[in-house]
């Protein structure tokens, strides 16, 4: 009998745990590096790539060279698709670059039943004493999404020059304190490819980055993890950062990682650089379910320690 009462307890708090995992809210950032015509026509590549942010609520691309106009449109096409229980749409930035041979977009991808855009700003690096801080200056977005325990929440993509890398990082720091005056708001994070590790942020450097030094900053991948596909190669290039405890505690607590995609998917390393040379970065926040399913957790974890004690002492 007290066998029988105790599989119960624990069948349904593993219903509870199995809950409260199935509501996060997932936050991507993927460099597809070239995503562009030729790379849209490859249909192996393409089924991966949906595959991936088909995974997200929101998802920042980089690198996204369509230049043709054909590549995103039909990336979209295949997301909506593939996954027909969410509709997906993308906004996206103007073109930059300091050089009109090569420039890149930011894009968003998001599911607009899941969350809903309300903002948008394309910032204009023109901050005087550093005009031209940035070579792809931050297209900043802000979105609502009423199911998180954080509501809403702006979103800052750098795509770092590796050669700039350590102005960029610390450029960004104007960035911040900029929207965040601009739209009110504390809850914002920043993400991208920082390029921030190994030859391109020296440790000496590190110093120098504001977005380090300053408190109530809090970087949430972790500093060993690999985020590129190459074997060759193992750097912490792609980042997630918040801003506040206020997002920190919206955050599953060690959610922030890269995404491995060769191993996820079983791909050669040649099949996966098709796709891309990094991995995404991402992040679960928490829904409003969350806090009921931790309660529920919390209070039934406590119940059943305190069944096992009473019936160790009274056996």
């Amino acid at each position: 009998m007290r066998s029988s009462s105790l599989l119960l307890l624990l069948t349904f708090l593993v219903g509870v745990c199995d809950v409260q995992g199935a509501s996060d809210f997932r936050i991507c950032a993927f460099n597809l590096h070239h995503f562009g015509d030729s790379k849209s026509k490859k249909s192996n590549v393409m089924h991966t790539l949906t595959r991936i942010i088909a995974r997200c609520d929101v998802c920042l691309l980089q690198e996204v060279r369509d230049t043709q106009q054909k590549a995103l449109p039909l990336l979209l096409s295949r997301l909506n698709r593939y996954d027909t229980e969410h509709d997906y749409k993308a906004v996206s930035s103007e073109r930059l670059g300091r050089s009109a041979s090569y420039q890149e977009q930011y894009v968003f991808v998001y599911r607009t039943d899941t969350v809903s855009l309300t903002g948008q700003y394309q910032y204009p690096d023109d901050r005087p004493g550093d005009v031209d801080a940035f070579s792809r200056e931050p297209f900043v977005v802000r979105f609502k999404a009423p199911k998180t325990d954080i509501r809403e929440f702006v979103l800052i993509p750098q795509h770092t020059t590796p050669t700039n890398t350590t102005k960029e990082l610390d450029a960004l720091y104007d960035v911040l304190e900029h929207v965040k005056t601009m739209w009110k708001t504390e809850n914002v994070m920043l993400l991208g490819d920082f390029n921030a590790d190994c030859g391109y942020l020296a440790k000496k450097n590190r110093k120098n980055v504001r977005l380090l030094t300053k408190k109530n900053i809090y970087w949430l991948i972790p500093e060993k993890a690999d985020t590129t596909v190459r074997s060759t190669t193992s750097c912490t290039y792609d980042r997630i950062v918040v801003h506040g405890e206020r997002f920190l505690r919206a955050v599953v607590p060690l959610s922030a990682s890269p995404f491995n995609f060769q191993v996820a998917y079983r791909l050669t390393e040649e099949q996966a650089l098709e796709v891309s040379d990094h991995y995404p970065v991402e992040v679960l926040l928490k829904d409003i379910a969350y806090k009921v399913s931790f309660n529920a957790f919390t209070s039934l974890s406590f119940f059943i320690f305190s069944h096992l004690v009473f019936q160790t002492l009274t056996w």
